[in-house]
């Protein structure tokens, strides 16, 4: 998937080699209303436009592969019968009326089951996000005060709190990885990587040439995950709560402030790279090591194809890409 100011592209690749795309023009609400485009407020509106392209861009790609399943069940299904009439002949004649009224079908109810596995996906992602990151590390740090009562000071509770909060952030990322699938999604990262440094460079977008490129790039989901990790150990000492549910609420509520925060920190990073606050989001860069892989020639083709469209549409709409 790649992204310009005001256009989106999503490129899949079928079993079969042949690439499914999408492209669609963008709206800039900070366009029209300059108060979204504030430091620290435009932090938390990316935010909200990447989780909506996310979603969408989820329930694309299951419509895809879902409508992929279907045909072939349904060519299974064509086949069998076949085979078992008497009269093939008139199968025939009755395949090209009935194959655009199949096809549409199963477009509309892959739609539908992609709209629900996408909602679910995210409702599911949210809930074991705080739970796991959120709710986990204060109770683990809350139980470790009780064993031990030096543990229980501001600073200390926190920094514990955060210390399990990243060990449980890094085991999740690096058990994940092993999973098959999940390391081919990591190889597909890795080529949206190598194909923007290619396309910042200057160069041209060819495979030979992206494939030339690093998988590590500091405007980068991981790095921002990462950074919002780091930056809330900080913002959490300066809450002066101390009972559990009380922290747990500040945690939930001073969310969309930390990635405001990390945003700006992140962004400042990308275009200072001596900077202190690049060191800061050094650890994300190194975090890329496990979620972004050498990929493929052709995923860097796809990842090509995402990016051409996105740009076609942009300039179409009188604009050009802008590295933010």
């Amino acid at each position: 998937m790649m992204r310009s100011p005001h256009a989106w592209a999503i490129a899949c690749r079928k079993p079969s080699g042949e690439v499914i795309t999408l492209s669609e023009p963008l709206e800039r609400p900070s366009e029209k209303h300059k108060w979204m485009a504030w430091p620290i407020v435009r932090g938390v509106m990316t935010l909200g436009y990447a989780m909506n392209l996310g979603y969408r861009a989820l329930r694309f790609s299951a419509n895809v592969a879902i409508e992929d399943l279907m045909q072939n069940d349904g060519a299974a299904t064509t086949d069998a019968a076949t085979s078992a009439s008497a009269v093939p002949a008139k199968r025939s004649e009755a395949e090209p009326s009935e194959l655009p009224a199949a096809q549409s079908k199963s477009r509309e109810k892959a739609a539908t089951v992609s709209n629900w596995l996408a909602a679910v996906n995210i409702v599911i992602s949210l809930a074991f996000f705080i739970f796991m990151y959120k709710y986990i590390p204060l109770l683990a740090a809350t139980e470790l005060k009780k064993i031990d009562p030096s543990l229980g000071g501001r600073i200390a509770f926190n920094l514990v709190d955060g210390g399990i909060r990243l060990l449980l952030f890094l085991l999740f990322i690096w058990g994940v990885s092993l999973w098959k699938d999940i390391r081919r999604v990591y190889q597909y990262h890795g080529a949206e990587h190598k194909t923007v440094f290619a396309f910042e460079d200057g160069k041209s977008l060819e495979t030979a040439e992206v494939q030339k490129y690093s998988t590590y790039h500091p405007r980068c989901g991981t790095s921002f995950l990462m950074t919002v990790m780091l930056i809330s150990i900080g913002f959490y000492m300066l809450i002066p709560y101390t009972t559990f549910w009380a922290r747990f609420a500040s945690r939930i509520v001073l969310l969309p402030v930390i990635a405001g925060v990390s945003y700006e920190i992140i962004r400042f990073a990308a275009k200072h790279r001596g900077s202190l606050f690049a060191l800061m989001t050094a650890p994300g860069l190194w975090l890329q090591r496990i979620t972004t892989q050498p990929p493929s020639d052709e995923m860097a083709q796809c990842a090509i194809t995402a990016l051409d469209h996105a740009m076609s549409l942009e300039k179409e709409r009188g604009g050009e890409m802008v590295i933010a």
